[in-house]
C-alpha cells in the first residue's frame, strides 16, 4: 500500500481573490504550480476540511488548506549506510558538514550514493518529508555546511527563510588572479543557452547577488570570504568567473588552467592536481525568529584547500 502524507498551509489574508492554485504555490513553495493544480483535480487538496478540485476557485484569505499526497518514492530512493558528518540535530533539524565526491539528491546518472539515500538510512522517518527534508544542495565536489529539515513543518519554515534571505551562507573559496578588494556581484543566472548542464549570467534570469572580501591575496591567486544573497545554482562559480576570477580547479567554469610565468614546480603541480572546484561552505547563521534563537554553525576548511593555501603563502613569501 502508498504510504500517505498530509500538509497543511494557511492562506495569508493578502491572498485573497487569488485563484486556489495560485495561492498554494506561495504556501507550498517545494512544488510546481502543474504539480499543485494536478492534485487539485484529483481531489487531494480540501478547503477546510472541504475537497475542492477546481484550481480556478478564489481564496478569501485565513482558510486551512491540506493537501493528501502519496509518497512519491522513486526505486533508488534506498537507505544506504554513507557517513556523514552530523555537526548539529534536534527535532526540527540537521546541519551537515557535506564532504567532497558526494551528490546531494539521486538524478540523471546517479541513482543512489547520495545524501539523501544516506538520510533514509539515518532517519528512516524522513521519507515523510519531501526530498527526505533537503531544502538546497552543495555541488557534488562542494563542500561544507548543509541544513535539512527533519518534519514537513520545519521544511517550510526553512524553504521560507531561504527565501526571505533570513539564512546567512557563507563559503571561502581560492580563486585565480591577485584581488585587491572585495565587492559584490549583482547579475541574473539562468540555464545556459546551449550547454543545459551549464548556468550563465542572463539578463533574462533569476536575480543573482553575490558579496565577496578578501581573506588574503597571493602574487597569482586570492582566498576570499563569500555571502550569498540567493541560491541560484552554481551561483558562485558562474559569478567569479563572470567577473575573471574563476574558482582553482573549477573544470566547468574556469577554462584551462593558467600558470603565470615563474611559478614554481611545486606550485604547479598542487594546482594542476587539485580536482575540484575550491569552495567549502564555512558558515550557516539562522536569524532567531525561525527557531526561536539565532543559530550558527561552523565547519574548518577541508584539508586540500589548507594545503592549497599553505602553499601559496610559501611560495608569497618568496616574493
Amino acid at each position: 500500500m502508498v504510504p500517505l502524507v498530509t500538509i497543511t498551509a494557511r492562506v495569508a489574508e493578502s491572498q485573497v481573490k487569488q485563484r486556489l492554485d495560485q495561492a498554494m504555490v506561495k504556501l507550498f513553495p517545494d512544488y510546481s504550480r502543474s504539480r499543485i493544480k494536478a492534485w487539485i483535480l484529483k481531489n487531494q487538496v480540501q478547503v477546510n476540511g472541504k475537497t475542492v478540485n477546481k484550481p480556478k476557485e478564489k481564496v478569501l484569505g485565513g482558510e486551512l488548506v491540506s493537501i493528501s499526497k502519496s509518497l512519491e518514492v522513486a526505486a533508488c530512493w534506498e537507505p544506504q549506510k554513507i557517513v556523514l558528518d552530523i555537526i548539529y540535530k534536534d527535532r526540527d533539524i540537521l546541519v551537515i558538514n557535506k564532504p567532497r565526491n558526494l551528490v546531494v539528491h539521486p538524478g540523471t546518472g546517479n541513482p543512489g550514493g547520495t545524501m539523501l539515500n544516506a538520510l533514509l538510512h539515518y532517519y528512516p522517518e524522513s521519507i515523510t518529508v519531501p526530498r527526505a527534508g533537503i531544502v538546497h544542495r552543495l555541488d557534488k565536489d562542494t563542500t561544507g555546511l548543509m541544513i535539512v529539515a527533519r518534519t514537513i513543518s520545519a521544511q517550510a519554515r526553512l524553504l521560507e527563510a531561504l527565501k526571505t534571505r533570513k539564512i546567512t551562507r557563507e563559503y571561502e573559496a581560492i580563486v585565480i588572479g591577485a584581488m585587491t578588494t572585495g565587492g559584490t556581484v549583482d547579475k541574473p543566472i539562468s540555464r545556459h543557452i546551449t550547454k543545459r548542464t551549464h548556468m550563465a549570467v542572463n539578463a533574462a534570469g533569476k536575480s543573482a547577488v553575490t558579496h565577496y572580501q578578501v581573506i588574503e591575496k597571493f602574487h597569482t591567486h586570492t582566498h576570499l570570504r563569500l555571502r550569498l544573497e540567493t541560491g541560484r545554482t552554481h551561483q558562485i562559480r558562474v559569478h567569479m568567473s563572470h567577473i575573471h576570477h574563476p574558482l582553482v580547479g573549477d573544470k566547468v567554469y574556469g577554462g584551462r588552467l593558467r600558470l603565470p610565468k615563474g611559478t614554481p614546480p611545486a606550485l604547479i603541480n598542487m594546482l594542476r592536481s587539485f580536482d575540484r572546484q575550491a569552495l567549502h561552505a564555512t558558515m550557516l547563521r539562522m536569524h532567531y525568529s525561525i527557531f526561536g534563537s539565532q543559530m550558527e554553525w561552523y565547519a574548518p576548511l577541508p584539508q586540500d584547500m589548507i594545503d592549497l593555501i599553505t602553499a601559496l603563502q610559501a611560495e608569497q613569501r618568496k616574493i
